[in-house]
C-alpha cells in the first residue's frame, strides 16, 4: 500500500506545480539557468562516456563476429544502430539520473529541512512550481540535446577505435551505419530522452520535497532519488519499446 500512497502524492504534486502559477518572467529566468546547469554542467560526463561507450562497442562485436563470411560493414551497422537505439538514452540518462537527480533532490531537500520552502509559501509563492517546474523544463529541453551529442560522439568513438585498432576502416564503418540508418530511430531515441528527463527530475524534486529530518535525510532523500529515477527510467524503457518498436 505504501507505493500507492507515494504514487498518489508524487501525482498530487505534478498537480500542484500549475495550480498557482508565477509570472512568465520569474519562470523563464529560473529555466535559463537550469538549462545552464543540467545541459551545460553535463557536457563533460556526456562526451566521456560517450566516446568510451562507442569505442568498447566496437572492440566487443569485432570479438565476437570472429566468422569470416560476416563482412566487417555490419559491425558499423550494429554500433550506429545500437548507440542511436539504447546506447545514448538510456545510458547516458542513467548516468545523468545520478547527477543531476542527486543534485536537485539535495537542494531542495536542504531547502525544505531549512524552512526555506515554508518561507516561500508564507511569501504567497507556488513553492512547488517555482522549484521543480523550471528544473523539468529545462531537462525536457536539454537532454534531448544532451542525447543528440552522445549518439555523435559514441559513433564517432566507435569509429575512431575501429579504425585505430585495425578492425575496419572508416570507409567500410560509414557504409554499414548508413546501410541500416532509419530517421525514425532517432525520433524514438529524443522520445525517450524527453521522458527521461521529466521522470529524472520531477521524482528527484518529489524526494526532496517531501524531506522531513535534518542533514541525514537529506542524503537518504538523495539516494531514494537516484535508485527510484533508474528504475523508473528503465520501466520507461521497456514500456516504450513495447508501445513504439
Amino acid at each position: 500500500m505504501n507505493i500507492f500512497y507515494h504514487f498518489g502524492r508524487y501525482l498530487l504534486f505534478i498537480k500542484s506545480m500549475f495550480s498557482r502559477p508565477e509570472r512568465f518572467k520569474v519562470y523563464y529566468q529560473r529555466t535559463m539557468m537550469e538549462m545552464n546547469s543540467i545541459g551545460i554542467g553535463s557536457l563533460p560526463i556526456v562526451a566521456i562516456i560517450s566516446l568510451f561507450v562507442g569505442g568498447v562497442t566496437t572492440l566487443q562485436i569485432a570479438y565476437q563476429l570472429v566468422a569470416g563470411l560476416v563482412p566487417k560493414s555490419i559491425i558499423g551497422s550494429i554500433v550506429s544502430d545500437s548507440t542511436i537505439l539504447e546506447f545514448a538514452p538510456t545510458i547516458t540518462c542513467l548516468v545523468l539520473a545520478g547527477r543531476v537527480g542527486s543534485n536537485i533532490a539535495s537542494e531542495i531537500g536542504t531547502m525544505k529541512v531549512s524552512e526555506q520552502i515554508d518561507a516561500l509559501e508564507v511569501m504567497g509563492i507556488n513553492s512547488s512550481g517555482f522549484l521543480a517546474l523550471p528544473k523539468i523544463t529545462a531537462a525536457i529541453i536539454m537532454l534531448p540535446c544532451l542525447i543528440i551529442l552522445a549518439m555523435v560522439l559514441s559513433i564517432w568513438g566507435g569509429m575512431l577505435v575501429g579504425d585505430l585498432a585495425g578492425i575496419l576502416p572508416t570507409e567500410s564503418f560509414l557504409k554499414g551505419a548508413r546501410s541500416t540508418f532509419r530517421g525514425f530511430t532517432v525520433a524514438f531515441s529524443l522520445i525517450k530522452a524527453a521522458v527521461y528527463a521529466f521522470i529524472i527530475t520531477s521524482v528527484s524534486s518529489y524526494q526532496g520535497y517531501y524531506t522531513t529530518g535534518g542533514a541525514l535525510e537529506v542524503g537518504t532523500s538523495s539516494t531514494r532519488a537516484v535508485v527510484y529515477s533508474c528504475v523508473m527510467v528503465l520501466f520507461a524503457d521497456y514500456l516504450l519499446a513495447q508501445l513504439l518498436l
